[in-house]
């Protein structure tokens, strides 16, 4: 006789319904109104709202200052974690924990921050302009914020897989003649490649709403250094609710595929990795 053990957390149809019920109210509920008011607009005002030059300009920066921040991120944060998990120097423990700082520090206070090290009198702007390179209220800013906020999601992702790789297998590579460079290649990059790819896809997405780090060093110049979140805040400031509604709903239709895209890219790649 088969007696089916019970745990002691409740039933999948107790937690299922729980889990519909919670994501229904926190994202479903929401992301549905916003998609009935964006159909009960009249489609020539939709189509003049979200193909306005200043609406693709801050298209444009956005997907493009996400991309480049999380392109750097995922380069960096795998070098990052690879040194704070293969390597013991002091100081390694405050690294370590400088590295979850965007996660707990107010975006508000980032972006502060980063306009007055990066701004022409700055700490770091002010060397900059010497060699003629503005970052504070130029694009520039923008990806710079966006790298910022970003790192914690590509380094604490791959750690935990850097973690889990014995060193033997270096060990054991090196012995049989592999250079350095073949052994990053055919034997750590492929199990590296997931994590990665996680990483840039949380990276990515985190760029692309974020909002209180970048308006203080992007500058906020129309066709120049706006980002969409802020012309959404803009368009709503002017009681221009259906406009901002447009560019809203165009801009998380445009994530949304552009992310799952990432994801199907990252999934294939994972599994040419795995093989």
């Amino acid at each position: 006789m088969n007696h089916r053990q019970r745990g002691v957390l409740p039933g999948f149809g107790l937690s299922l319904g729980f889990t519909i019920s919670y994501l229904s109210l926190i994202a479903l509920i929401p992301l549905a109104a916003l998609l009935l008011e964006g159909m009960s607009m009249d489609g020539a005002a939709f189509v003049h709202a979200v193909t306005s030059p200043r609406a693709l300009a801050a298209f444009r920066l956005s997907f493009s200052a996400a991309l480049s921040g999380a392109v750097l991120n995922a380069v960096f944060g795998l070098l990052l974690a690879w040194v704070l998990e293969r390597y013991r120097f002091p100081g390694r423990r405050l690294v370590d924990g400088i590295v979850d700082l965007p996660f707990a520090l107010p975006t508000a206070v980032a972006g502060i921050a980063l306009t007055a090290l990066y701004a022409q009198n700055g700490w770091v702007g002010s060397q900059l302009a010497r060699c003629g390179l503005e970052v504070a209220y130029t694009p520039v800013g923008v990806v710079v914020a966006l790298t910022f906020v970003g790192l914690p999601f590509v380094v604490r992702t791959v750690q935990p897989v850097i973690r889990e790789l014995p060193v033997e297998v270096e060990e054991a590579a090196a012995s049989m003649g592999a250079n350095r460079w073949q052994t990053f290649r055919r034997i750590l990059l492929p199990r590296l490649v997931p994590a990665v790819a996680t990483g840039f896809t949380l990276a990515f997405a985190r760029g692309l709403g974020e909002y209180g780090s970048v308006i203080f060093i992007a500058g906020n110049m129309p066709l120049k250094s706006e980002i969409t979140p802020l012309l959404i805040m803009i368009r709503l400031e002017e009681y221009d609710y259906a406009g901002a509604t447009a560019i809203a709903l165009a801009f998380l239709g445009a994530s949304f595929v552009l992310l799952l895209l990432v994801n199907l890219i990252s999934l294939r790649a994972a599994r040419l990795s795995a093989a």
